[in-house]
């Protein structure tokens, strides 16, 4: 009875099987690539209809949406709300160091403003992260960098599309001795002290399609903001053209042992309200950005245990551990606040433009702000470098595109570019003899980020298979027209001593990416669209 029962059951079990329907499958969701407008950087809005081509080949539904530079920046970092994005990092000198661009992969940074808006998450990663910030044997610590690049790879939580070269111009009829930096260009903060007019008019005219996207000290994300500010508030190092780290508002940087240093600053330094600058306005600004919402110089600040003031001109940093690259990096981004005008504002992220205090003690003064139009500062006089510079203020205009600055230029209406030349524009400029034509390589890079909290981009075979569907090599040679190079890790190859060459680097291949998908348990529909 038994038996037969089982044999019945199994019978039925398996007529049932053979007749019920499949499993239902759900398409993958709509993505919407965010990108810049095509008159603030054409090269990035044309790249996203190239990803967005590929991926829509795939079976994907996908949007593009271009937006205000100033809006994307904000949906990016302080909202973290898109699907994935493409901006881009600058490679201003500090980051020839590899600290900064690997700590945008640190889980740490995924806090609101923070600089890993993607939310990657790796406790591997971030152990290696740590780990070579503590080691001071530069071998040793290129070792972790590089395995901190193999290791994040294959989970490309971000790609780096390409390595824009800089390419840009100065009007060689109305200054010299302008000297471009690796990653920087000519709108460097070195430039303004070291170059020479060659009339009557000393004033340095600098043209650009984008303004800050503020130029509150506590606010602001953008490499716009930070240029400009850099000017008028000085810091404790600055690092010098060849990525030497200078004292600058301090004369000595000591280490007492491995976790804690002694900065001496220097004597008759004046804010520009014209009180002093005392070791307590350096312990005030640290302890000021440590307790404040701000992230974006979290990755510097996280060896700081405290800062104590140790003399009218002397304080002491404390660290919870060993870090390599503080004096070099630390020391020389974080700018000095007037504690006497700061210390009453509780709540700095949420200043108006107009409440926003502007007083530093930097080479240049803070004199105006049109928004949308222009900017000034004039020389500081009263700086203790103001005798090795030549202008007697910087200028900033501000254009609608880049057609606008190139314009400009052509017309003597500014004296150098701030932002990068368009292709089309390069012979142009090299076939008139007012313009000197600079070209440098960049350590910075273009990047798609993908929003890893968010289906389907959560899915590390999603990734692998969207970045499989990125013809980035045509991006360089017909965007760029060859002006660049394809991205492999967020170290660029240029930077030859921290990047790894030996990584996993997934170019072009379509029937790669569909592998990638139907391996993870995707298929497509009867309409071609992406399914699971």
């Amino acid at each position: 009875m038994k038996s037969s029962h089982l044999l019945a059951c199994t019978a039925i079990t398996a007529m049932l099987g053979a007749t019920a329907p499949a499993m239902a499958q759900e398409r993958v969701p709509p993505v919407e690539i965010y990108t810049t407008t095509e008159s603030y950087d054409p090269i990035r809005y044309e790249g996203a209809f190239i990803i967005a081509d590929a991926w829509r080949e795939l079976g994907l539904d996908v949007t593009v949406s271009p937006l205000e530079f100033r809006t994307l920046l904000d949906r990016f970092y302080s909202e973290q709300d898109f699907d994935t994005t493409i901006l881009g990092w600058s490679g201003r000198v500090d980051r020839l160091d590899p600290q900064f661009f690997l700590g945008t992969l640190d889980s740490r940074q995924g806090a609101m403003g923070a600089n890993n808006p993607g939310g990657y998450d790796n406790p591997d990663y971030d152990a290696l992260y740590d780990a070579q910030s503590r080691e001071f044997d530069v071998e040793a610590r290129r070792d972790i960098v590089h395995e901190m690049q193999e290791l994040y790879m294959p989970d490309v939580p971000v790609v780096v599309l390409f390595h824009r070269d800089e390419v840009v111009a100065y009007n060689n009829t109305t200054f010299t001795n302008m000297n471009a930096m690796a990653g920087e260009g000519l709108y460097s903060e070195w430039v303004p002290l070291e170059a020479e007019p060659v009339g009557d008019r000393a004033t340095l005219r600098i043209g650009g399609p984008q303004e800050p996207d503020n130029v509150n000290p506590l606010a602001s994300t953008s490499v716009w903001g930070w240029k400009w500010m850099r000017l008028y508030y000085d810091r404790l190092v600055r690092l010098t053209p060849d990525v030497e780290p200078q004292p600058w508002a301090a004369t000595s940087v000591d280490a007492v042992d491995d976790v804690t240093i002694d900065v001496t600053l220097r004597e008759g330094m004046l804010f520009h309200d014209g009180e002093p600058v005392t070791a307590e306005d350096v312990a005030f600004t640290f302890d000021y950005y440590m307790n404040s919402e701000y992230s974006y110089f979290n990755a510097y600040l996280a060896p700081v245990e405290s800062v104590e003031v140790t003399g009218d001109l002397t304080v002491r940093f404390n660290l919870s551990e060993p870090s390599a690259p503080f004096a070099t990096i630390t020391l020389s981004q974080i700018p000095i606040l007037p504690k006497h005008i700061w210390e009453g504002i509780e709540n700095p992220e949420d200043l108006t433009p107009d409440q926003i205090p502007t007083v530093g003690s930097g080479p240049f003064v803070y004199d105006r702000y049109d928004r949308g139009e222009f900017m000034s500062l004039t020389t500081n006089s009263d700086h203790f470098y103001a005798d090795n510079i030549s202008v007697d203020g910087v200028e900033f205009v501000i254009y609608a595109d880049a057609e606008g600055v190139f314009t400009a230029l052509q017309t003597g209406q500014i004296d150098m570019t701030a932002w990068r030349m368009e292709p089309g524009q390069i012979p142009l400029a090299e076939g008139n003899d007012d313009l000197t034509v600079v070209s440098v390589p960049d350590f910075g890079y273009f990047h798609m980020t993908f929003n890893t909290r968010r289906a389907p981009f959560d899915d590390v075979a999603v990734r692998r298979a969207l970045t499989y569907a990125m013809d980035r090599e045509r991006m360089v040679n017909v965007l760029l027209d060859g002006r660049g190079e394809v991205g492999t890790t967020v170290v660029a190859p240029v930077n030859a001593y921290w990047h790894n060459p030996f990584v996993e680097r997934f170019e072009f291949d379509m029937d790669a990416a569909r592998s990638e998908l139907e391996g993870a348990g995707y298929s497509w529909d009867s309409e071609g669209r992406l399914v699971r």
